[in-house]
Protein backbone atom coordinates (compact mmCIF):
# COMPACT_ATOMS: atom_id res chain seq x y z
CA UNK A 1 0.00 0.00 0.00
CA UNK A 2 1.15 3.04 -0.92
CA UNK A 3 0.20 6.25 0.93
CA UNK A 4 0.52 10.12 -0.09
CA UNK A 5 -1.46 12.98 -0.18
CA UNK A 6 -3.76 14.19 -3.39
CA UNK A 7 -5.49 17.36 -3.64
CA UNK A 8 -4.84 18.04 0.18
CA UNK A 9 -6.42 14.46 0.89
CA UNK A 10 -4.60 11.57 2.75
CA UNK A 11 -4.68 9.21 0.11
CA UNK A 12 -3.73 5.11 0.11
CA UNK A 13 -3.46 3.40 -3.27
CA UNK A 14 -3.59 -0.53 -3.17
CA UNK A 15 -1.72 -1.24 -6.84
CA UNK A 16 1.25 -2.26 -6.95
CA UNK A 17 4.22 0.03 -6.59
CA UNK A 18 5.02 -0.56 -9.94
CA UNK A 19 1.66 1.00 -11.60
CA UNK A 20 2.11 4.06 -13.12
CA UNK A 21 0.53 6.84 -10.93
CA UNK A 22 -2.11 8.28 -13.80
CA UNK A 23 -3.86 5.28 -13.75
CA UNK A 24 -4.22 5.03 -9.63
CA UNK A 25 -5.11 9.11 -10.28
CA UNK A 26 -7.25 8.15 -12.78
CA UNK A 27 -8.96 4.74 -12.22
CA UNK A 28 -8.63 4.16 -8.32
CA UNK A 29 -9.29 7.82 -7.30
CA UNK A 30 -11.90 9.18 -10.54
CA UNK A 31 -9.88 11.87 -11.22
CA UNK A 32 -10.42 12.10 -14.67
CA UNK A 33 -8.92 15.99 -15.45
CA UNK A 34 -5.35 14.18 -15.72
CA UNK A 35 -5.20 12.81 -19.53
CA UNK A 36 -3.45 9.57 -21.01
CA UNK A 37 -1.43 10.97 -24.21
CA UNK A 38 1.72 8.83 -25.28
CA UNK A 39 2.34 6.83 -22.19
CA UNK A 40 6.41 7.50 -22.68
CA UNK A 41 6.43 10.62 -20.58
CA UNK A 42 6.88 12.59 -24.46
CA UNK A 43 3.58 14.87 -24.52
CA UNK A 44 2.51 16.33 -21.81
CA UNK A 45 -1.04 15.74 -21.09
CA UNK A 46 -0.76 13.77 -17.66
CA UNK A 47 1.71 16.11 -16.35
CA UNK A 48 0.43 16.60 -12.03
CA UNK A 49 2.56 18.23 -9.30
CA UNK A 50 4.66 16.23 -6.54
CA UNK A 51 5.45 18.50 -3.89
CA UNK A 52 5.60 21.00 -6.53
CA UNK A 53 7.24 19.95 -8.75
CA UNK A 54 5.70 19.34 -12.97
CA UNK A 55 6.30 15.29 -13.31
CA UNK A 56 4.77 13.23 -16.12
CA UNK A 57 2.15 10.63 -14.27
CA UNK A 58 1.71 7.99 -17.27
CA UNK A 59 5.60 7.52 -16.36
CA UNK A 60 6.03 7.64 -12.41
CA UNK A 61 5.53 4.73 -10.49
CA UNK A 62 3.42 5.54 -7.60
CA UNK A 63 5.91 4.45 -5.16
CA UNK A 64 7.74 7.44 -5.90
CA UNK A 65 5.26 9.24 -4.50
CA UNK A 66 5.02 8.05 -0.87
CA UNK A 67 4.29 9.95 1.50
CA UNK A 68 4.54 13.02 -1.31
CA UNK A 69 2.16 15.94 -2.20
CA UNK A 70 0.36 15.45 -5.16
CA UNK A 71 -1.26 17.97 -7.21
CA UNK A 72 -3.85 17.61 -9.92
CA UNK A 73 -5.77 19.81 -12.12
CA UNK A 74 -8.74 19.26 -9.71
CA UNK A 75 -6.64 20.18 -7.16
CA UNK A 76 -5.16 23.51 -8.89
CA UNK A 77 -8.10 25.63 -8.03
CA UNK A 78 -11.15 23.33 -7.04
CA UNK A 79 -13.90 26.43 -7.84
CA UNK A 80 -11.75 27.14 -11.05
CA UNK A 81 -11.17 30.25 -10.50
CA UNK A 82 -6.98 29.66 -10.52
CA UNK A 83 -5.79 33.10 -12.76
CA UNK A 84 -4.01 30.56 -15.15
CA UNK A 85 -7.83 29.11 -15.81
CA UNK A 86 -9.47 32.39 -16.24
CA UNK A 87 -6.77 33.33 -18.81
CA UNK A 88 -7.04 29.76 -20.39
CA UNK A 89 -10.83 30.91 -21.20
CA UNK A 90 -10.31 34.45 -21.81
CA UNK A 91 -7.61 33.77 -24.90
CA UNK A 92 -9.65 30.97 -25.57
CA UNK A 93 -7.07 28.49 -25.50
CA UNK A 94 -8.56 24.95 -25.79
CA UNK A 95 -9.69 23.83 -29.08
CA UNK A 96 -10.07 19.74 -28.46
CA UNK A 97 -8.78 20.55 -24.84
CA UNK A 98 -7.53 17.27 -24.34
CA UNK A 99 -3.97 18.29 -23.79
CA UNK A 100 -5.08 21.25 -21.79
CA UNK A 101 -4.95 19.86 -18.18
CA UNK A 102 -1.38 18.99 -18.59
CA UNK A 103 -0.67 22.53 -19.91
CA UNK A 104 -1.83 24.28 -17.21
CA UNK A 105 -0.46 22.46 -14.59
CA UNK A 106 3.06 22.34 -16.50
CA UNK A 107 2.59 26.68 -17.00
CA UNK A 108 1.22 26.86 -12.91
CA UNK A 109 4.18 25.35 -12.33
CA UNK A 110 6.05 27.78 -13.82
CA UNK A 111 4.21 31.00 -12.35
CA UNK A 112 4.93 29.25 -8.61
CA UNK A 113 8.13 29.72 -8.98
CA UNK A 114 9.03 33.27 -11.28
CA UNK A 115 5.97 34.81 -11.47
CA UNK A 116 7.19 37.11 -14.29
CA UNK A 117 8.62 35.37 -16.95
CA UNK A 118 9.23 36.55 -20.15
CA UNK A 119 8.16 34.80 -23.65
CA UNK A 120 11.10 33.44 -23.79
CA UNK A 121 11.22 31.78 -20.69
CA UNK A 122 7.47 30.69 -20.87
CA UNK A 123 8.16 28.92 -24.45
CA UNK A 124 11.03 27.45 -22.67
CA UNK A 125 9.37 25.61 -19.28
CA UNK A 126 6.60 24.76 -22.40
CA UNK A 127 8.69 23.06 -24.31
CA UNK A 128 7.55 19.31 -24.43
CA UNK A 129 4.03 19.87 -23.85
CA UNK A 130 2.48 18.95 -27.10
CA UNK A 131 -0.71 20.50 -28.01
CA UNK A 132 -1.95 18.88 -31.14
CA UNK A 133 -4.46 21.91 -32.25
CA UNK A 134 -1.12 23.89 -32.05
CA UNK A 135 -2.50 26.62 -29.65
CA UNK A 136 0.70 27.35 -29.13
CA UNK A 137 0.46 31.24 -28.84
CA UNK A 138 -2.44 31.60 -27.06
CA UNK A 139 -1.13 29.22 -24.71
CA UNK A 140 1.85 31.76 -24.43
CA UNK A 141 -0.51 34.79 -23.95
CA UNK A 142 -2.80 33.12 -21.31
CA UNK A 143 0.46 32.45 -19.44
CA UNK A 144 1.72 35.97 -19.57
CA UNK A 145 -2.26 36.92 -19.04
CA UNK A 146 -2.00 34.77 -15.51
CA UNK A 147 1.42 36.29 -14.68
CA UNK A 148 -0.06 39.90 -14.76
CA UNK A 149 -2.84 38.92 -12.46
CA UNK A 150 -1.32 36.46 -9.79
Amino acid sequence: MTKFVINGKETNSEQPGDTPLLWVIREELGLTGTKFGCGIAQCGACTVHVNGNPVRSCSTPVSAVAGKKITTIEGLSPSGDHPLQKAWVAKQVPQCGYCQSGQIMQAAALLAKNKSPTREQIVTHMNGNICRCGTYNRIVAAIQQAAKEA
